[in-house]
Parts: C-alpha cells; structure tokens; sequence
C-alpha cells in the first residue's frame, strides 16, 4: 500500500452479518411475543370484568340496586349499558390519542382505567351501607371503564396487526379475540369457585366480589408490561413524515372515510350481538327464563371459551389462507340458521346436556367467525387514522347491539312473553351484518384500489 492511500476496504464477514440478522429476527420474535400478551391482558381484563359482572348481576341487582326483583335487574343492566354509551367518546379520545402519539403510549393508559372500573365494584359497600353513594360509584366506575375500553380494542389490534407478519394478519388480529376467549375463562372458572366454594348466604354477603378484586390485580402487571413495548414499524414508518400524521383525526375519518366506517359498523353487529348474548346475558337467561342453576350456565360458557381460544386463532388462519370476507359471510350466515334451532332445542326440555350442546355449537361457530374481525377492521384504514377509524366503528356497533342487548332482550321477553327473542335478536343481527358488508364492500375495495394506484 502507498503512502498517504487508503486501506483496502475489509470485506464483510457473512458470518457476522448473518449474526446480526439473527439478532434482529429473534428481538423481532421477541417483541411480537410481548405486542400478543399485551394485547391479551388488556382486552382479557376488558372481559373478565363484564363477564363477571353478568355472571353477579342477580346479587349486584340486590347489593346496589334495591328495589323488586324485575326493576333492580333492569337498573343494573342500565348501569352495564352506561359504559357502553361512552364507550364511542372513549374511542374518539383515546383512538385520536393513539394516531398521534403512539399505541404504545395509549395502551399503558388505558390498562390502568380498566383496573380502576374493576375495583370499584370489588371495593364499593352496599346500598344498605353507604345509601344512594353505593350506585353512583358503580355507575362512575362503568363510566371510566367504559371511556378506556372504549379505546382499548382500536389501539391493541392497531398494534397487533402493524407487528405482524404480512400474510398473517388475520391471524395475529385474531389473539384479540382469543384474548375474550380467556377472560371469559377465568371469570367463568372464578366466578365458579366462588358460587361452589361458598354457601348461597355467604355469596351473596360478599364471596361475589372476589372475582373484582382479582381481576383489579392485573393492572400493574399489565402496566409494566405495555409500557416496555416498542412502538408499531408502521406507525414509525408514518412518524418519519411528520405531514402523513394526522393532526385531527377524527375530522379525518369523518371526513374521508365514511364508507368504511359503516363497514366496519356492519363488520361488528354480529359479532358483537353473539358475544353479549350466548355469553354475558346466558347466565341470567339460564336462571331466570330456563330455571336452571346458575352453575350450568357457567360452567357452559368456561368449556366452549376454552375451545375458543383456539377457535378463534383457526378462524385467523382460515381467514389469511381463504379470504376474510369469504369466512366471514359464511359464519355469519351459519350463525343465522343455527340460532332458532339450537334456542328451541334447549327451551322444548330445558337441562344441562342440551344447554351445553347448543353452547357448544353456537360458539364454535362464534370463534371460528371472530377470527377475521379485528384483521378485517384493522384493513379498513390507513395507518395515520387506523386506530380513531376502528375506535368509532367498532365502539357504536358494540355500544348499540352489544351492550344494550341484555336490557333489549330482557325488555322484549317480558314484552312479549316469549324465550325466543334471544333467537330473533341474533338472526337480526346476522342479516344486518350481512346487508351492510354486501352494500358497501366493493365501494370500499374500489377505494383502497385508488389509494394504493394514485
């Protein structure tokens, strides 16, 4: 080499690169372990305590809601709906929040206001205690909870989607999924220890909060572990241009993106019309329409939930391997059919087998269509409004056919005297969903076209 020349260049060494590309793959892999059970324990926590509380209503009825038996119910299911009816000002808050600074900043929020709404029933005395107080802070703590979950299933499945792989999609949008699935277990299975461990007496004492006051622990944890997560590469991808980030949202969506919002409107209703009423209003149906014991109901819903946590992963796969939309008017159309049958078969000879076979059927066929939801919405919207867009979608879907479904079929079987309605209420539903995906799906895909060929 001459004097004053520069060093021959040192060639790369394939081992090393190898090495560091090993290294980026296993944080990668580690990551999206970490984005999954994040995703779990927030929409797990979600549902552990709207199931347990479904499961109690008949006792909470009586704790905070004194009054006769019909009236009480209704003022608790009431109070079940109210953190559905902010859940849509929750969305558009927290969804926004979420497009503009982050996922992962929205997630650690949102987790802890959760816990909050969940120890509020653990914690709160009696009516006979503590008066007019005792509903107020029930009520509050709907309201809180329903504000944070309101933006809990936008931001999770943003993130969830935005880490995972491009032909699995579905798939990784489908551990939200999955994630009710296990909060249903382990409310069912908790809920009940607690009604097979305790006397009636003392159950209804206060052996029914436990269930609260567990769920309420997971807070922290969940905390800690949303906070150590990594930001989506998309949404960095979208930071990189700081003008692609939307400054306002939901102007944004309203906007522009109006077609897939009531897509994804119609995307929800059936899901959502299944999930509250084979699972959260079944235990009160099983009691007060089927004069079975609480237990059967339960114990139902713990076994199939279990079933679908696998359900619902399949249901991903299905979806990634033979088309979203194809799966999701195939189950959405077998939910329609199998639902008068499977009501009247339980009604003509009410008892614990044919209870747990129709539970069985209706939600396997459930799992397998819930699968493809959150995917399905997640690929609706761009990324710089992608969470604000599900938020609002998803949350008035749920708010009007989901949390006002146990209020609305209670209402109408003391209307019109008939068990049937939870049948009818879900047919509805299944030709809604049908008729609102159908009419807007190939404007939306004529849409996203002229969005990916300007």
């Amino acid at each position: 080499m001459q004097a004053g020349s520069l060093p021959d260049p040192v060639p790369p060494n394939p081992r090393q690169s190898r090495a560091v590309a090993d290294d980026a793959a296993s944080a990668q892999s580690r990551m999206r372990r970490r984005v999954v059970l994040a995703s779990i324990l927030g929409n797990g926590l979600e549902w552990f305590d709207f199931v347990s509380y479904g499961y109690f209503a008949s006792i909470i009825a009586k704790v905070f809601f004194p009054a006769d038996s019909d009236l009480s119910l209704m003022l608790t299911y009431a109070s079940f709906a109210v953190g559905f009816v902010v859940r849509p000002i929750g969305g558009i808050m927290l969804g926004a929040y979420a497009d503009r600074y982050g996922r992962q900043q929205a997630l650690a929020l949102l987790i802890g206001m959760m816990a909050f709404g969940t120890l509020t029933l653990g914690l709160t005395p009696a009516f006979a205690t503590i008066g007019i107080t005792a509903p107020i802070i029930v009520v509050l703590g709907r309201v809180v909870q329903g504000i944070s979950i309101g933006g809990e299933f936008a931001s999770a499945t943003a993130l969830l989607v935005e880490f995972a792989p491009a032909n699995r999609r579905m798939m990784f949008g489908s551990f939200q999924m999955s994630s009710q699935a296990l909060g249903r277990v382990l409310a069912t299975t908790i809920g009940l220890g607690v009604l097979l461990t305790f006397p009636p007496a003392t159950v209804q004492a206060g052996a029914w909060r436990i269930p609260f006051l567990i769920g309420s622990l997971l807070g922290p944890f969940g905390f800690y572990v949303r906070y150590r997560l990594a930001e989506s590469p998309e949404f960095r991808q979208l930071q990189q241009h700081a003008a692609d980030v939307a400054r306002a949202p939901v102007r944004e969506v309203l906007r522009h993106h109006r077609l897939p919002v009531v897509c994804a409107i119609g995307l929800t209703v059936i899901g959502t019309s299944l999930t509250y009423i084979w699972n959260t209003y079944l235990p009160t149906y099983v009691v007060e329409q089927l004069h079975l014991p609480l237990w059967q109901g339960l114990l139902g819903v713990a076994v199939t939930s279990v079933f679908g946590i696998g359900t619902c992963v399949f249901g991903g796969w299905l979806a990634d391997s033979y088309g979203p939309y194809r799966m999701f008017f195939l189950f959405t159309a077998i939910s329609a059919l199998i639902s008068y049958p499977m009501f009247a078969y339980v009604l003509a000879a009410p008892g614990f087998g044919r209870l747990f076979l129709a539970q069985l059927v209706v939600l396997t066929v459930f799992g397998l269509l819930q699968g493809s939801g959150p995917g399905l919405l997640a690929g609706l919207f761009p990324v710089a409004v992608r969470s604000t867009g599900m938020a609002i979608s998803y949350n008035v879907g749920v708010t009007v056919f989901g949390g006002f479904a146990p209020l609305t079929v209670t209402w109408l079987i003391a209307t019109t005297g008939s068990k049937l309605m939870p049948a009818f209420y879900i047919i509805a539903a299944a030709v809604l969903s049908i008729l609102v995906v159908g009419s807007t799906l190939s404007g939306v895909r004529r849409r996203a076209a002229m969005a990916a060929h300007p």
